[in-house]
């Protein structure tokens, strides 16, 4: 586009204007048609593309900082920007990480934010690495650096010109008794997070010492048996590191192990218990279908944080148990067709005994005292209690569930059941609030969306214990300290959440933020 049709662009008058213009010009690119389009022209359109990134990328930096100044977070029951980035803008745990970056960037140096800005100075990979760099200048120096290297990327320094030219200022300012700021702790830190089919992703920035003692274990446990060995070295590194933790997992080193290197969470699917009788086709594909679903629950996880546990199945659980202490967990899935059905007649069911109460035949005080109970919504009521009472069914300790593992489960993971209700007590017990951990995911299950692992969390009573709440699988909800304390009981959020984990929070001023959709009601 030339420079004159350019000028012909209105200039927006507000930031909604602004955000159309923008959306309508990149869904423009994205229905473009490329193929037809000479390899110049598209050159041409990707380098706009990324100087459009860069402006974009400033755009970013200081929006953020703006709404992290104003604890803009809080108004979605949120500790943090990067919270309310994960879990409302639906940004990857290392995008919102980017952002930060680019809000330290926007905060700390204005004049590479504003070259930043321009698009054509400095792309965003190059002006963040620079202003990583750039905090390695003492800080009354700064100012005059960044004005130094802003001006060397307008002359069209690369990125390795700009890296010498920082590298010589902070050694031409070091004092003669500095030791150049090498004591400092520099920017670190090691992020694990896991793929779709649960594979790992290993990313991080290593101090030199800590980079020097890995490279030191991957070597000694890197070595090639003998020439015939196939593997590459990024393969052979990556065995090694494996090794490594092999070791000190078997190790009485790490804290809170009691001397085991895990501990297995076994997830047994009821129709797999059914299956060992020797079942029939229909059981067997319930079996299979129960795999798929656990590959599913494997995808989610990869992209929520947990409490530090694998999910692992067939040879590499097999080869974990050997040494470490199992908790059995069967569980049963709800047939979501069947139970919208069943709701449907009990529902019904109750309406008649409600007319039949009216009118003296075969209604109890306990129908009329549950109706006059059930608030401004009964229908809501009486799934979350019929619900919760096929849940208790299923797996209590008299359930199906619990029978069929006590009965065909061998040694260790057929111990006897324990309660899901143990009535009013000030003391969560710990199968229960492993239970409680298990079913939401090991995190905070703030309907609001949190990445909080279980083992920051608190066990919350959804219905008060001075109002009559119970300690039941039910009635407990993981809540992290921020959730529980801050937003719960101190700014009174009140939360109303479902049996089968799911719920709702509203504030004091009314915005209300669900887990779920709305459920549906019948007409």
């Amino acid at each position: 586009m030339s420079e004159a049709a350019m000028g012909r662009i209105p200039v927006p008058v507000s930031a909604g204007e602004a955000l159309a213009m923008a959306r309508a010009g990149m869904a423009f690119l994205a229905g473009a048609d490329a193929v037809s389009m000479p390899a110049g022209v598209l050159g041409e359109i990707l380098e706009a593309l990324e100087q459009v990134g860069a402006t974009g990328a400033a755009a970013h930096g200081r929006l953020l900082a703006a709404f992290d100044a104003m604890d803009g977070a809080y108004e979605w029951g949120q500790r943090t920007w990067r919270s309310w980035a994960v879990n409302h803008l639906r940004v990857s745990r290392g995008q919102a990480g980017e952002y930060r970056e680019l809000m330290r960037l926007c905060r700390e140096f204005p004049v590479l934010a504003a070259a930043l800005a321009e698009g054509c100075v400095l792309p965003r990979s190059m002006a963040l690495l620079v202003a990583r760099w750039l905090r390695s200048v003492p800080e009354e120096f700064r100012g005059e650096a960044e004005e130094i290297v802003v001006a060397a990327a307008r002359n069209g320094a690369d990125l390795a010109a700009l890296a010498r030219i920082i590298a010589e200022i902070t050694a031409r300012v070091a004092r003669p008794d500095d030791d150049g700021g090498k004591n400092a702790l520099p920017d670190r830190g090691v992020s694990l997070d896991t793929t779709f089919e649960g594979a790992g992703v290993l990313r991080g920035d290593l101090t030199a010492e800590c980079a020097a003692m890995v490279q030191a274990v991957l070597d000694a446990l890197a070595v090639p048996p003998g020439a015939g060995d196939p593997r590459t070295q990024a393969e052979r590194y990556h065995d090694g590191l494996q090794e490594a933790m092999r070791r000190l997992l078997a190790s009485s080193l790490l804290p809170q192990r009691a001397g085991a290197p895990v501990k297995a969470v076994v997830h047994i699917p009821l129709a797999a218990l059914r299956g060992m009788d020797g079942a029939s086709l229909l059981e067997d594909s319930w079996v299979a279908e129960a795999r798929v679903q656990w590959v599913g629950r494997r995808a989610a996880a990869s992209v929520a944080s947990g409490d530090g546990g694998a999910w692992l199945d067939g040879d590499a659980a097999r080869a974990v148990l050997c040494d470490a202490m199992a908790v059995p967990v069967v569980f049963g899935d709800v047939d979501v067709a069947a139970l919208e059905q069943l709701i449907t007649v009990c529902a019904r069911y109750h309406k008649l005994r409600g007319r039949a109460g009216a009118a003296g035949v075969g209604s109890t005080g306990s129908a009329r005292a549950a109706d006059a109970a059930a608030g401004p919504d009964p229908f809501a009521v009486l799934e979350e209690r019929i619900l919760g009472l096929i849940l208790d069914v299923v797996s209590g300790p008299g359930g199906a569930a619990s029978f069929l593992r006590r009965t065909l489960l061998g040694k260790g993971l057929n111990g006897p059941s324990l309660p899901l209700d143990v009535g009013q007590t000030d003391e969560i017990p710990a199968h229960l609030r492993r239970l409680a951990s298990l079913r939401d995911e090991g995190r905070c299950r703030f309907p609001g969306g949190c990445d909080q692992p279980a083992v920051r969390c608190e066990c919350h009573h959804v219905r008060y214990r001075e109002h009559g709440g119970h300690t039941s699988l039910n009635n407990l909800r993981m809540l992290c300290r921020f959730h529980h304390n801050v937003v719960i009981h101190r700014w009174g959020w009140r939360l109303t959440a479902r049996p089968d984990g799911t719920g709702q929070v509203t504030s004091p001023g009314g915005r209300t933020i669900r887990s779920h959709s709305p459920p549906p009601r019948p007409g």
